[in-house]
């Protein structure tokens, strides 16, 4: 039987209120009437294997217990592994106290998921998978690998439900919507997400997801005259005519580091005529930011410069990194992959700053 509900006002706050003593007052923050922790964590990286399934799962349940209430992941990351380990963390974390509507739990849709392992026959996963369906065709796939028609949004979705055995979504995301423009122009682009954006609001409708957004890799840190940027206006102003104005457009999630600041120091996005960073225009725009690659992947757990190391004076470099990132002013929650229960319980010790 699915865990039913969502992350709500009430069972959020009542969360905050339940970590309060081992929490500094900002590292929540109330965005979209949710109590939102300013670290989560992330489940891209690792083997598609059972060991790193059960170290998943426990390192998920072991940071919801020290005041992460964040959990990403997506339906490719580890071929749908990630998403079927934070299934059984919910599950456990349900039993031991921690209910459904007290985590907000965001995925991903948009590129080709495989089952378990990579396909030998990544063609014939396609036409036994979607095409023989009727859920998308071969010339859906942008790349052989991409899709963000609303039917093929609409079977990812119900599959990330089945795998983490929810029947609400708080937060999803079309990823990397960029892959399209290397193969569409910017008006076919934008078509395609208003299309997917409509599917998602009716999903939305449905009680299946509670708000959704994008998720990208550049499309936030290029420069506007670039191939692959995306205009936060535009996509504010689609989600406004497909929607209404209490539509569920309310997410972005993009790379934000030591080493790639792009999302606060590159003036791109345009707002009423204002030029603008993307933190800025996501303020302006009522858009609430997740950081992923917080720790770039963990390239900056060790090594950093001195320099910094000193200027925060915290025990390591992953902390430094981390900490970085959650104190920019317009980023909500700091994303950070962690596998195993020893990274969490390191990681988590930020909080109480």
């Amino acid at each position: 039987m699915s865990l039913s509900g969502y992350a709500t006002t009430e069972g959020t706050l009542r969360y905050r209120k339940r970590l309060a003593q081992h929490a500094a007052k900002d590292h929540f923050r109330t965005r979209h009437s949710l109590e939102i922790s300013s670290i989560g964590i992330g489940t891209y990286l690792g083997k598609p294997d059972d060991a790193t399934d059960d170290r998943y799962t426990e390192a998920i349940r072991r940071a919801v217990e020290l005041g992460s209430n964040v959990v990403d992941t997506a339906a490719n990351y580890r071929f749908q592994r990630s998403e079927r380990a934070i299934g059984r963390a919910l599950e456990q974390l349900a039993q031991n106290g921690f209910p459904r509507d007290e985590v907000i739990v965001c995925t991903k849709g948009g590129y080709l998921p495989f089952d378990g392992a990579p396909p030998r026959n990544v063609r014939e996963y396609i036409q036994q998978q979607f095409v023989d369906q009727g859920v998308a065709s071969f010339e859906d796939f942008v790349g052989g690998s991409h899709c963000m028609t609303p039917s093929y949004l609409q079977n990812q979705l119900e599959q990330s439900l089945r795998n983490m055995n929810i029947e609400c979504v708080d937060v999803y995301y079309i990823h990397n919507p960029e892959s399209q423009l290397g193969y569409v122009g910017q008006d076919e682009f934008y078509y395609r997400l208003r299309e997917a954006f409509a599917g998602l609001e009716r999903n939305r409708e449905q009680g299946k997801l509670r708000m959704y957004g994008i998720a990208t890799w550049n499309g936030f840190r290029s420069a506007a005259d670039s191939e692959e940027f995306h205009s936060l206006e535009r996509m504010v102003q689609i989600a406004r005519e497909v929607g209404g104005h209490s539509h569920g457009f309310g997410v972005i999630q993009l790379p934000f580091n030591l080493a790639m600041s792009e999302a606060s120091t590159m003036v791109n996005q345009t707002v009423s005529g204002e030029n603008l960073s993307t933190l800025e225009a996501a303020a302006k725009l009522d858009v609430t930011v997740f950081a992923s690659a917080s720790i770039l992947q963990g390239r900056m757990a060790q090594g950093l410069p001195e320099e910094i190391r000193s200027t925060f004076g915290l025990a390591s470099d992953s902390q430094t990194a981390i900490q970085f990132v959650r104190s920019t002013p317009g980023i909500t929650t700091a994303l950070i992959g962690m596998s195993q229960v020893a990274h969490v319980e390191e990681n988590m010790q930020l909080a109480a700053l």
